[in-house]
């Protein structure tokens, strides 16, 4: 049986529901889709589709660190949009964070994310 362990980090919102943050199973890190709060106020960033890419992604790659992994390491990413015109902001922000060798990835416009976000980013990434 693959040993099972929760990850979970103080640089990044804490779980807003009864999930873990990420989960290590074996030789890869599960992260739990994250939205583009700010840990410190609990609040979603103001700014727009791209402020809230870039804070998802801050929040991604501290619980990879916290699971002593990172973002060059990640071999899946699943990004759900509010609106799917915000498709191309989205795109700009998240090439900030992902050059070179890209993960594999999907993007989704849903009917609905929590708190009203307009983005959230999930990962599949190979643990440290």
């Amino acid at each position: 049986m693959t040993a099972r362990q929760t990850i979970h980090s103080d640089q990044a919102p804490k779980a807003i529901g009864p999930y873990s943050a990420a989960v290590r199973a074996g030789e890869f890190i599960f992260l739990s889709g994250q939205l583009g709060i700010d840990p410190d106020s609990g609040e979603l960033v103001p700014g727009g589709i791209q402020e809230e890419t870039r804070q998802a992604l801050k929040n991604a790659r501290a619980i990879l660190e916290a699971a002593g992994s990172s973002l060059d390491r990640v071999v899946k990413t699943t990004v759900f949009l509010r609106d799917i015109n915000d498709f191309a902001s989205m795109n700009a922000a998240y090439a900030e964070f992902f050059t070179g060798d890209y993960p594999a990835r999907s993007a989704f416009q849903v009917g609905a994310l929590p708190r009203g976000a307009a983005v959230e980013i999930e990962m599949i990434a190979l643990a440290g």
